[in-house]
């Protein structure tokens, strides 16, 4: 199912998906996999074809140590490829061992993997990647509390720096000074994200009580 809005009325030339999914399988351990895949629409590429053609599908898996976001392993599969040359890269992401997904991560990529160094495609993967990774830091953030018995609506003063530690000028609403920031370090209350608090409208759930 496409989050797009709907195109049938229109002239599709190319789709390109990207797919991650993060596993937690120990405490210290997360399994990683994501898939690119770019396809030509019905009868581009063959006159009369009522299918898609795919044209590259590159799958990747990594091992991910925690809590410093270290990769353990890499292996990258070349599903489908325009040439026949393309997957001998492949081996060559074993070089992501022991690098660390956080900022300057797409630096790294670009240095080891860019140009006749890397596949493109395979590099956009990553980059995609390595967010969502990030992401699920967060999820297990939550579980913890959870299983604690504690409250996310507060944090503890060295809870909250480690927070903006990891947050501090990644984006606009996290921003040096910015009032988002300043109200974590305050220790005030943090409402429901916006989607948590239209689901809960949604299942006739007080707000005020989400935690």
């Amino acid at each position: 199912m496409s989050l797009l809005p709907d195109d049938t009325e229109l002239d599709l030339i190319h789709t390109r998906d990207y797919q991650t999914r993060v596993y937690q399988i120990s405490e210290d351990e997360l399994l990683v996999r994501g898939v690119v895949s770019d396809r030509k629409p019905p009868g581009l590429y063959v006159i009369d074809d009522p299918e898609p053609v795919e044209i590259h599908q590159m799958q990747l898996e990594l091992r991910v140590a925690l809590p410093k976001l270290e990769i353990r392993s890499a292996r990258v599969v070349f599903a489908t490829y325009p040439h026949a040359g393309c997957p001998r890269i492949a081996d060559g992401y074993e070089k992501l061992v022991g690098l660390s997904i956080a900022r300057g991560f797409t630096r790294k990529i670009r240095d080891l993997f860019g140009g006749p160094n890397g596949c493109a495609h395979t590099n956009a993967l990553l980059q995609a990647m390595a967010p969502a990774i990030v992401q699920a830091t967060w999820s297990i953030g939550v579980r913890e509390t959870r299983r604690a018995g504690r409250t996310r609506e507060r944090v503890t003063p060295e809870e909250a720096e480690r927070i903006v530690k990891g947050n501090q000028n990644t984006c606009h609403l996290w921003a040096e000074g910015g009032d988002h920031l300043e109200s974590l370090r305050r220790g005030n209350k943090r409402p429901p994200l916006l989607p948590v608090q239209e689901r809960l409208r949604e299942l006739g759930r007080d707000e005020s009580r989400w935690e």
